[in-house]
């Protein structure tokens, strides 16, 4: 906190404010946590951990756009922070933005698949999407209950007006205008719950009372019918995913048209085309994402490089969606070879970046198919080229993983050692957790128990820290089972 004199700044240091919100948060107590992340933010105001940390407690205050934005300025300086897409992906979702918060999680899925959260953020983003836009009536609000929280200090709340504002609409039989069409077209069964709120305004006793907060009912109720106005706005701007369908296979023809000969300006198209084929395979349009890939990469292999001068790096990049989209898929065999030519282009082109994606996939088939030796020596030769702790926790982890998987538990511990120093080196408390444990599955086989307890505990810390349910079970449930080789 800060002193009470005026023009003191923060009394202590940037990570015991941290450790201060942390706990704050654990308790519920998110109005503290929110003023101790903010105190560590003045110290250290680019902190990608502690601004994910207080968009957290934003969301759980209902505070959805301060969240996100917090969420964004995490990700200003690294695009790839995964913990930053998952904020931002859950901001969105609170605030109702579907489309783009699934975006966001798939992006996050891609980068680290191996995260429970962005599968299950998928899964529920998918589906408000499938009620808001194909199901109206599942979403819809009961509206006996929706206001229930509403009570006026004086007076008593009006009775029946969830159904004497259907029938004054009637009897006035008043024609809609075409945007009121819309809206009510857009909202489907929601747009009644809209009327209702509006016919809330007319009652003069109920909008003069506040809730238990302490908030006017007048300001919730204008809150509710801009959110709806919002949405139908949204909804119409953004087209709905069986709309976005719908245009694509009218739009087949022309793009097999436009094949034929370079366009206008190649470049342009080229990067406009990576992009479509990276949104859907962002958003589970895999076959669709494919078939994309696969016409750019027939149309790109006829032209000449003085048309497209980068033509080697778009074909490698051509590959390498292909491939992940041949993975996603289950077909190994072919993304394999698909990543291989991505690295070959990659290797005459002198493509580092290149290069490291390449050698990054084809660890990653090898291991999916279970060929963990070539996955080692793979991703070992993927190691200078890594850039940044979070890629290098990662790299090591999944070396030792594979190690552990050929039953060579010292150089399993040792690449566990190894993820768990650049975890350590950047705070991030996902990797420490998974590097703690991959170091304990070691010490266990090695028969070094005690060892093996001291790694579990930590990593039994960082699950409750990130409030991991699953993964703090799990862990207790090895730490009592090698407690009790220590006690024997």
């Amino acid at each position: 906190m800060y002193d009470n004199e005026e023009g003191q700044g923060p009394k202590s240091t940037f990570s015991t404010y941290v450790a201060e919100g942390d706990q704050l948060f654990q308790k519920g107590e998110y109005v503290k946590a929110v003023e101790s992340f903010s105190t560590a933010l003045s110290l250290q105001p680019d902190d990608k951990n502690c601004l994910v940390a207080r968009s957290r407690c934003y969301l759980k205050l209902g505070d959805a756009e301060s969240a996100l934005k917090d969420a964004e300025t995490s990700l200003q300086d690294n695009k790839c922070f995964f913990k930053g897409l998952y904020q931002k992906a859950e901001a969105l979702y609170t605030m109702g933005d579907f489309e783009f918060a699934l975006v966001y999680y798939h992006r996050g899925n891609k980068l680290r698949p191996e995260l429970q959260e962005f599968r299950l953020g998928i899964q529920k983003a998918q589906e408000a999407i499938d009620n808001s836009v194909g199901s109206p009536s599942s979403v819809k609000l009961e509206n006996k209950g929706d206001v229930s929280f509403f009570h006026k200090s004086n007076g008593v709340r009006p009775k029946n007006l969830n159904h004497s504002h259907k029938r004054e609409s009637k009897k006035h039989g008043r024609k809609m205008d075409k945007s009121e069409k819309r809206a009510k077209e857009l909202l489907g069964e929601l747009y009644s719950d809209r009327e209702y709120l509006e016919k809330l305004l007319q009652d003069e006793d109920l909008i003069k009372g506040k809730i238990r907060t302490g908030e006017r009912v007048q300001d919730l109720i204008v809150g509710c019918i801009s959110y709806l106005d919002t949405r139908t706005a949204f909804w119409q701007q953004q087209k709905p995913i069986y709309a976005r369908q719908r245009d694509r296979k009218l739009m087949q023809q022309q793009w097999n048209r436009v094949l034929h000969k370079p366009p206008s300006d190649p470049t342009r198209y080229v990067l406009n085309s990576l992009e479509e084929i990276d949104t859907a395979l962002s958003v589970g349009n895999t076959e669709s994402g494919l078939k994309k890939a696969r016409e750019l990469m027939k149309a790109v292999k006829e032209w000449s490089e003085e048309v497209l001068p980068n033509k080697r790096e778009v074909l490698g990049n051509l590959h390498s969606y292909i491939g992940n989209a041949l993975m996603d898929l289950g077909n190994m065999d072919k993304a394999l070879h698909q990543h291989e030519k991505d690295l070959e282009l990659a290797k005459k082109g002198d493509l580092m970046d290149s290069k490291s994606r390449a050698l990054d996939n084809i660890g990653r088939v090898y291991a999916r198919i279970g060929k963990f030796q070539q996955a080692i020596e793979v991703w070992e030769e993927k190691l200078p080229l890594a850039c940044g702790g979070l890629e290098n926790a990662w790299l090591f982890h999944e070396i030792g993983r594979c190690y552990l998987e050929l039953k060579l538990y010292r150089e399993a511990r040792d690449y566990g050692s190894r993820s768990l120093m650049a975890a350590d080196e950047i705070s991030d408390e996902k990797w420490q957790l998974n590097a703690s444990v991959l170091m304990a599955q070691a010490e266990l086989k090695l028969g070094n128990y005690k060892a093996c307890v001291t790694h579990f505990e930590r990593a039994l810390d960082r699950a409750k820290l990130l409030q991991d349910v699953s993964a703090s079970e799990a862990i207790q449930k090895a730490l009592r089972e090698a407690r009790h080789r220590v006690i024997q």
